[in-house]
């Protein structure tokens, strides 16, 4: 059995740390392009080169958030400005969008060299989801969420996946925001401002600021 309130009808999944254990991998990824590019930085300016930190800076700049996202938060983080470039920039330009996409090659080629696992118990508990007939969907900031899915041997367990395609397409912002899982909730139908109001909801918001007194 599930220990759900009855009420619960859908469910959705972090990716990283939570369905798979590629956490480590996105660290091992960040620092290697970043690192590069730090030294790269640091002979053309004469800074010193200071490396990335797998654990505290992945946590404090990149971790959940989208890549562009990550890589602005990290750069800022060391004074570095970057122009955003656009999505047909070279893997290595010197711009948000190029160091983003040479960080998404370094994860897929660690993906395909060194696999993924799954988190035994969490697939466990997706798979007694559907016996109950639970609706169930990924949400992750990761723009290489099928291919981890792929290589985990999970991706047909669910119904939806809302990503960091779908998060630069749909310009859904980023944690700590709901947005990304909202629009995994809505992909299955569940927790929408309608059914919400036909089932008694005296306010229904889109912001909490909607909330605050407007003098």
């Amino acid at each position: 059995m599930l220990d759900l309130p009855e009420q619960i009808t859908a469910c959705l999944f972090d990716l990283d740390g939570v369905l798979t254990q590629t956490a480590k991998v996105h660290a091992k990824a960040w620092k290697e392009m970043f690192d590069e590019f730090l030294h790269g930085w640091s002979k053309r300016t004469g800074e010193p080169f200071r490396e990335f930190d797998p654990v505290a800076d992945y946590d404090e700049y990149v971790d959940g958030k989208p890549h562009l996202d990550g890589t602005r938060s990290f750069l800022q983080s060391r004074g570095i400005e970057l122009p955003l470039g656009s999505p047909n920039d070279l893997p290595r330009a010197e711009t948000l969008y190029g160091l983003g996409t040479h960080k998404n090659d370094i994860v897929l080629r660690l993906i395909h060299d060194e696999g993924v696992e799954p988190c035994v118990g969490s697939v466990a508990f997706v798979k007694k989801a559907i016996e109950h007939g639970l609706r169930r969907a990924v949400v992750s900031s990761s723009t290489n969420a099928k291919d981890v899915l792929e290589a985990a041997g999970i991706e047909d367990l669910f119904e939806a996946r809302i990503d960091g395609n779908t998060a630069e397409e749909e310009h859904l912002a980023g944690k700590p925001t709901p947005d990304a899982f909202l629009a995994g909730a809505r992909a299955l139908g569940v927790g929408q401002a309608e059914d919400l109001r036909a089932h008694g909801a005296d306010v229904v918001v889109k912001d909490r600021s909607e909330l605050l007194e407007k003098k």
